[in-house]
């Protein structure tokens, strides 16, 4: 039913202009998000899966077509709303953590509330993510007191710290051993279907694709059948 779908694109196109060439990063992809999915997209590098999670995320503008969340067409509102939509519906989760490397674990969480909340934070609620994702005991340690598995497992606990209709994970292991690789996919599994999260995963990495509920496929801009990534 529309009703379940919590994140749509209508014929999402983004050209980027180098000089006089132009590079079509998307060429017309349409999906649609139901509230509760666990979605990997999956494809080579340069195939547009990135340009389609900033675009989905709000972080870019497309050159032509829509992106719809939770109801809301992204170019149809102004910057500030486009903001507050980031801010309150939709978690990010980075390759590269992108943690504030001065601040602890828990002030990691706190900073993010704050910036959503108009400088209000709630130290107990912070403190319940970090044990959800198994850093009870590190909530005083800074990111360089962390390995990289625990810097990532921060990461998700602040996407969840504003209780996103949506998180975005953009190559969530894509820095990580193979060890830590699978315990934050099943992290992310697990919060899939404890808290009932959507979570959009970009991977390159079929194995951990294929631990999603379903699979979408990319390739020069567009999405594809399976059998054409061959």
């Amino acid at each position: 039913m529309e009703n379940d779908i919590v994140l749509k694109t209508e014929n999402l196109r983004k050209v980027y202009r180098v000089g006089k060439i132009e590079i079509h990063a998307l060429k017309g992809v349409d999906l649609a998000i139901k509230r509760g999915e666990f979605v990997s997209i999956v494809g080579p590098s340069g195939c547009g899966k990135s340009t389609l999670l900033y675009l989905m995320g709000g972080m870019a503008k497309p050159t032509a077509g829509k992106v719809i969340v939770d109801g809301i067409e992204l170019s149809s509102v102004d910057e500030n709303v486009r903001a507050r939509i980031r801010r309150k519906k939709i978690g990010f989760v980075f390759q590269m953590f992108n943690l504030f490397p001065t601040l602890t674990a828990l002030g990691n969480l706190e900073i993010a509330m704050q910036i959503a909340n108009e400088g209000r934070s709630d130290k107990e609620k912070a403190l319940r993510l970090l044990e959800l994702v198994g850093l009870k005991n590190k909530v005083k340690h800074k990111p360089l007191e962390l390995s990289m598995g625990e810097q990532q497992r921060v990461a998700i606990a602040r996407a969840l710290i504003n209780e996103p209709d949506i998180i975005l994970a953009d190559e969530p292991t894509g820095n990580l051993d193979s060890a830590n690789s699978d315990m934050i996919i099943d992290l992310l599994r697990e919060l899939n279907e404890r808290l009932n999260q959507t979570i959009v995963m970009i991977t390159h990495n079929l194995e951990a694709a294929y631990r999603a509920d379903r699979q979408i496929y990319m390739k020069d801009g567009r999405i594809i059948h399976p059998s054409e990534l061959e």
